[in-house]
Parts: structure tokens; C-alpha cells; sequence
């Protein structure tokens, strides 16, 4: 494995960690303490808070705003201009006119599971948690949890479906009328099951 890249126009904190074949394009920041693990792309102009922590072979779009404290697991995709927010009352100065530092106010981090992928200028409330294979159309305001594998929408997003691992909508194959139903994807033929509103992929 080779070395990160780094674009002369860059800006990476001499305290930040960059994994290995990991490139950093122009006009990118990267913030002091941010750990990047190895393979990832972070886009022209995107941002990366102080203590972010990112996975392996994760991309990071054109202008994708990632606000500390945010934990970004492997091989999630953040696409262009998408805002992962940090603050659920924001307010630039207190009730005594006076600027607000860091210490005056709590950073709540969006957390994005494993294979998960959050579309064109979406944005997801500070606090919340995107599950394992999920997708997040474009456009779309998160102000809830993301269930695993679940496709949201919407201002505010909800969920319109189910997508598998290669990211396409999964197709329903059939009701067992004990509650569970069933889904395959149409690329891969990998099958789930759905209960009580949740996904679970079928290793058997």
C-alpha cells in the first residue's frame, strides 16, 4: 500500500492521520485529530471537522460538509454538498449578545454505518445515526434514526422501501404470513428479511 495523496491545495492539519492510497483533492480541509483510514477520497472543497473519525475506502463528494464530532465506518459514500450538521439549537451568540466559542455549546456527531450512502445536498440533523447499507436520496433532511438497509426521501425523509448491499431497490418475493417478509436484490440475488419494520440480509 502506498501513501496518501494530498493535493498541493489542500489543507491537512499536521495533526490529522491519513491512511494509506487515501487522496485528498484541492481546496479540501481536513481538521486537527481527524482520522482517515486507508483508500478513501475526500472531494474538491470538502470539509472534515476537528476529531472526525473516517473508515477505510469511504468518498467523500465535491464540497461534503462532515461536522465533528461525526463516525464515518467503512465504505460509506457521502455525496456533493451533503451537510452532516452538529448543533440542534444553533445560535451564534448567547442571550447576552456574547460570540459562542466551542466550550458554550455540546457538538452531537451523525454517526453513518458500514455501506451506507447519503445523496446530492442532503442534510442530516446533528445527533442521528444512519444504518448499515442504507441510502439516502438527494435532497432528502434526515431528522431521525436510518434503519439498516432502508432508501429515505423526503423533507422530513421516510422511509419508501429497501435496498440491498449493491444499493439497488430490493424486490419483494413473498409474505410467509408469520410476520416476515421477504426481499431479494436484482443484481446480486442475495436475500432478506423483513420484521417489525427492520431489515435483516439472509446469510442462509
Amino acid at each position: 500500500m502506498g501513501e496518501a495523496r494530498v493535493h498541493p491545495g489542500a489543507d491537512v492539519d499536521e495533526r490529522a492521520t491519513l491512511g494509506a492510497d487515501t487522496t485528498i483533492w484541492h481546496l479540501a480541509q481536513v481538521r486537527e485529530h481527524a482520522v482517515l483510514g486507508s483508500d478513501c477520497i475526500v472531494g474538491r472543497g470538502a470539509y472534515v471537522g476537528p476529531g472526525v473519525r473516517i473508515g477505510d475506502r469511504v468518498k467523500l463528494q465535491n464540497h461534503a460538509l462532515v461536522y465533528e464530532p461525526a463516525v464515518l465506518e467503512d465504505e460509506v459514500f457521502v455525496g456533493p454538498a451533503v451537510v452532516l450538521t452538529n448543533d440542534l439549537y444553533p445560535r451564534s451568540a448567547d442571550v447576552d449578545g456574547k460570540l459562542k466559542r466551542p466550550d458554550d455549546w455540546d457538538a452531537l456527531g451523525v454517526t453513518v454505518r458500514q455501506g451506507a450512502s447519503i445523496g446530492a445536498r442532503a442534510v442530516v440533523v446533528a445527533g442521528h445515526t444512519i444504518g448499515r447499507w442504507a441510502l439516502v436520496a438527494a435532497g432528502a433532511v434526515v431528522t431521525r434514526d436510518v434503519p439498516d438497509f432502508a432508501l429515505v426521501a423526503g423533507v422530513p425523509a421516510r422511509r419508501i422501501g429497501w435496498v440491498g448491499r449493491a444499493g439497488e431497490p430490493l424486490t419483494p418475493v413473498d409474505d410467509s404470513g408469520d410476520g416476515v417478509r421477504h426481499w431479494s436484490c436484482p443484481r446480486t440475488g442475495e436475500r432478506y428479511l423483513e420484521r417489525d419494520g427492520y431489515l435483516t440480509y439472509d446469510e442462509a
